[in-house]
């Protein structure tokens, strides 16, 4: 994967890295490591209710357990009572299935030169979240599509895993199209055990083909959570001339005039967001809309609560 000349940058105390930060960093392994390791420095500062300490080696105290596996110090610094998990309890599963179709390789050119494409954004979020699964000692897996399935690890927890994972992701480039549709529903035949399904992807289908597909997913009890990525001129469409825009997919190019077509597009896509969402929670599946400069430590927010929710 393309990104910037190496230079090095220092992990930080604070939570909400820079996408365009990170994108200076020229190992996938080293930017993995940097988002997780500034999330859990942050956590403990987290605005999310109920995600604070009880991840990962806790779990909330419950009438019956034996006090003497009550964590003292954590009770003194929360008030709260957490039980230490063993790694036997905590092991989980999980399958990335990322979007690596044409239309996933914009970026805006009004841009500056650091921002991702969402490809790029893509791949940071799935090395992030195979990285901090690791962490967790949770089985991970990745799945990359456009109109087909083109590469495929099954989930494990064994060493070696993540680097599997990240030098795929390294070598992966945007493909020539995409059928999202069709391909999930392969996608979910590679589902043999019940665990988290986390989907990236920029959702370029009529809503209703797309849940058709991803419900799919949740064969065999699977948790899914589905990142929806847009760049942010795809979100505001802010062109102040007259412009050719072209399909990355379809290479189909078309003139508009942004005072004529705007409004519409926006109300358009609006529709599109609203309906992917609300389809979404009426089939308990989370759904995020990120763009490409929204920090990457959200989506391991909405992991770690799936994760919870399942455990």
């Amino acid at each position: 994967m393309a990104v910037a000349a190496s230079s090095k940058v220092p992990l930080q105390s604070q939570r909400f890295l820079d996408p365009m930060v990170l994108a200076r960093i020229a190992d996938l392994q080293l930017l993995a490591k940097t988002v997780v390791e500034g999330f859990l420095t942050g956590l403990h500062r987290s605005p999310y209710q109920g995600v604070s300490i009880d991840f990962a080696e806790y779990r909330p105290y419950s009438p019956g357990d034996d006090p003497r596996a009550v964590d003292w110090n954590v009770y003194a610094r929360t008030d709260r009572h957490y039980i230490k998990k063993y790694y036997g309890e905590t092991n989980a599963e999980l399958h990335i299935v990322l979007d690596t179709s044409a239309s996933m390789g914009y970026r805006s050119p009004d841009r500056p030169s650091g921002t991702l494409t969402k490809f790029e954004y893509g791949c940071f979020l799935a090395a992030s979240l195979a990285y901090f699964a690791t962490h967790q000692r949770d089985a991970v897996g990745l799945l990359l599509f456009d109109t087909e399935i083109r590469e495929s690890i099954p989930a494990r927890a064994r060493p070696g895993q993540l680097s599997r994972i990240l030098h795929a992701l390294d070598r992966a480039v945007p493909g020539q199209g995409t059928n999202l549709a069709g391909t999930l529903e392969a996608v979910a035949q590679f589902l043999r055990r019940r665990g988290l399904v986390i989907l990236i992807s920029d959702l370029y289908e009529l809503p209703e083909k797309i849940m058709r597909a991803v419900r799919l997913l949740q064969f065999g009890r699977n948790d899914v959570i589905v990142f929806h990525l847009l760049d942010l001129a795809e979100l505001e469409f802010d062109l102040a001339t007259p412009a050719v825009l072209e399909d990355l997919e379809t290479n189909e190019r078309m003139e508009v005039i942004p005072e004529f077509v705007g409004p519409q597009y926006r109300r358009l896509l609006q529709e599109h967001i609203e309906a992917l969402r609300h389809e979404c929670l009426t089939s308990r599946i989370d759904y995020e809309l990120f763009d490409t400069h929204r920090p990457l430590d959200y989506a391991l927010f909405s992991y770690l609560g799936a994760r919870q929710r399942r455990m």
